[in-house]
């Protein structure tokens, strides 16, 4: 098995993993522009090693099977960590912000097991992206970056702009969970 540079590079996105953990607990007035920078580094080379990959024609069975992990576990990681940052009041928006970052990770967990068992059946084809797929995914890490910065910038209130752009991408989450479930009904129907 040769590592390409693609690959590398979605490798090297999955090491950032505890650099943002590492980031996201230290004590320093710094830490969360840090974390926005490393959430930020990761999202641009999940963009680059797609972008190497089919220019340079160094597609890999490894390389597609590694990317939509390592985003998974940036995005999942990244959750846990602001849901435990949320949750230390029980109010009503930390349970909404628990309950939204479960849907998010509870989602990325169904498809994709969703995706493997369509595969194993020679029905991968069945699922494909949407647009509101598309559009669930620049909702999270739009509200990911907000709610890692968590400070206020000037008159803007980060932390509440983040928080209602999680809930709106969990609500996008749920509606293109669904758009995927019925996409795949069909062959689920046929083969269960």
């Amino acid at each position: 098995m040769t590592l390409t540079l693609p690959t590398m590079i979605t490798l090297f996105r999955i090491i950032l993993i505890p650099v943002l953990v590492l980031f996201f607990y230290l004590p320093y007035h710094w830490s969360n522009l840090a974390c926005v920078i490393v959430f930020s580094l990761a999202g641009l080379t999940d963009w680059l090693d797609g972008y190497l990959a089919r220019a340079m024609n160094l597609t890999s069975d490894l390389g597609a099977f590694l990317d939509p992990v390592a985003d998974k576990l940036m995005v999942a990681t990244s959750l846990v960590l602001l849901t435990q940052l949320h949750s230390r009041d029980y109010t009503a928006s930390s349970i909404a912000f628990a309950i939204s970052a479960a849907v998010i990770i509870g989602r990325e967990i169904s498809i994709s097991a969703l995706r493997e068992w369509l595969a194993m059946m020679g029905e991968s084809s069945k699922v494909k992206v949407t647009f509101f797929g598309k559009l669930k995914t620049v909702m999270q890490m739009l509200a990911i970056g907000f709610l890692l910065y968590r400070e206020p910038l000037w008159i803007f209130p980060v932390q509440v702009i983040g928080e209602w752009l999680l809930y709106i991408a969990a609500v996008l989450t749920i509606w293109s969970m669904v758009i995927y479930f019925r996409q795949a009904w069909p062959a689920m129907r046929g083969r269960g």
